[in-house]
């Protein structure tokens, strides 16, 4: 399997100081690139003689993503004449007194403008083929326009653009038709796995695994007390799993529904209280090995959305004060519901659920050291660096269709995870339970296609 090319644009170790005595307590910044989603980020603020503090650690701020097609777009729009200057190659930061910005993050509406820093960027094939990336910018930026010489800050901001292959993968149908999956590179789309949707009972998966190490056998314990848990509702979604085979007929990896879908008391949705919970597994040893748990709900305050939640379930060997109580969580957020969008699992920004703050991830090799490790600071307390070790940088991707559309998803996942086919799968399978979920937190009131109804003792009320 060959990977696509993808770039990714890296900002960090980013400070600020001020001329004059009376600095902001804090400050923050909006980094925009092109029409992606803007990033905020704080900025530490330092004496104006002042060392910069990150100078040994490279911390990550904001992390933007192009494929290869987005690149050679923004090459073409360069090379063609235009009257106006090329703007959609200009990589924006916008400075921000937080001081008055209110509570929370520090990243609140009010804050003051400070002024703009603006680092145009340059893509080329050259770039793309690079195996180290390119430094577009690494040190002091005068904030604003240079009206007031001597008297604007000075913001610090690193900015590296390098390469960040990917393997793509596309169902060739909705997960609950058992479709096939594609491998994607260009326009050559090539079959790799299959899937096979089925409505079985969790206690299967369960027996299959009892053979299993500890750390299994102790999670599939506590899903079976959830599901016994359920046992009595009258109205719940269960039993969904799909499993994925690779081209000689081999299963690869599966997503067992092992805590059933039920609606909370006297209401129509499934809460964050009580969600429904899927085991993400790879085959080990004649038998189902725990990877993974994703629960998902609907969320009812403020967005109509499906909440998820993945935790990695750590193999023998991990300390219980580093795994914590439910695993250790990559990735955790929302959603919208009606529109469906993205779930992903990306370990770049810091402080993340699976990255200490001080953690280097992209620009641990910024001298040239190769390096990809961190800074040299002890690992984080809690749960958080054991998942570091395993996963950095960009993980996964998948698109999630929305309420009663059709969906085929599709899945990218960095290049740097995937040694072999079950590690490419496991995470296609991670990605049908997410798609799946979006039905099975619709509410109870809606009748679901034939193919999810099929003895998962969904009915309309």
């Amino acid at each position: 399997m060959d990977p696509c090319q993808f770039l990714k644009i890296v900002i960090g170790n980013l400070a600020i100081k001020f001329p004059g005595s009376n600095p902001p307590s804090s400050c923050y910044c909006r980094i925009k690139f092109k029409d992606l989603t803007p990033q905020s980020a704080a900025i530490p603020v330092i004496p104006f003689d002042g060392t910069h503090p990150d100078s040994g650690s490279h911390s990550v701020s904001a992390c933007f993503n192009l494929s290869k097609s987005d690149v050679e777009k923004l090459v073409a729009a360069k090379k063609t004449p235009s009257k106006k200057p090329a703007t959609n190659t200009i990589l924006k930061v916008d400075v921000y007194d937080g001081s008055g910005a209110g509570t929370g993050c520090g990243f609140g509406s009010n804050g003051k403008l400070l002024g703009r820093v603006s680092v145009p960027l340059e893509f080329s094939t050259q770039v793309l083929e690079s195996k180290n990336g390119t430094v577009v910018m690494n040190g002091w930026v005068l904030v604003g326009e240079r009206k007031n010489k001597g008297l604007n800050p000075q913001v610090f901001v690193s900015v590296k653009v390098q390469p960040d292959p990917r393997f793509v993968f596309a169902f060739d149908g909705e997960p609950e038709c058992s479709p096939q999956v594609f491998q994607v590179k260009g326009n050559a789309r090539q079959p790799v796995f299959s899937c096979n949707f089925s409505c079985r009972q969790p206690a299967d998966w369960i027996s299959r695994s009892s053979s299993e190490t500890s750390t299994s056998r102790s999670w599939l314990s506590s899903l079976k007390v959830d599901k016994d848990h359920h046992h009595h509702q009258s109205k719940e979604r269960k039993g969904w799993s799909i499993t994925i085979h690779d081209l000689s007929g081999s299963p690869v990896a599966a997503a067992s529904m092992v805590t059933p879908f039920v609606p909370s008391q006297g209401s129509d949705w499934v809460s964050r209280s009580n969600p429904g919970a899927w085991l993400i597994m790879r085959p080990g040893e004649g038998t189902w090995k725990p990877w993974g748990r994703l629960e998902s709900w609907r969320e009812r305050a403020g967005t109509d959305g499906v909440g998820h939640r993945f935790e990695l379930i750590p193999d023998v060997g991990v300390p219980a004060s580093v795994m914590g109580p439910t695993g250790i969580t990559l990735a955790q957020g929302s959603v919208p519901a009606r529109s469906g969008g993205k779930f992903s699992i990306d370990i770049t920004t810091g402080p993340s659920p699976a990255s200490s703050p001080n953690s280097s991830i992209d620009f641990g090799s910024w001298n040239g050291s190769g390096s990809a490790s961190s800074s040299g600071s002890e690992p984080g307390p809690g749960m958080g660096w054991w998942a570091g070790l395993v996963y950095r940088g960009f993980v996964m991707s998948s698109t999630v269709g929305g309420e009663g559309k059709a969906s085929r998803p599709e899945v990218e996942v960095g290049s740097q995870h995937v040694a072999c086919a079950e590690d490419a799968a496991v995470f296609v399978a991670l990605a049908a339970a997410m798609d799946l979920s979006m039905d099975a937190c619709r509410p109870f009131s809606q009748k679901l296609r034939k193919e999810l109804r099929q003895n998962s003792g969904d009915f309309v009320v």
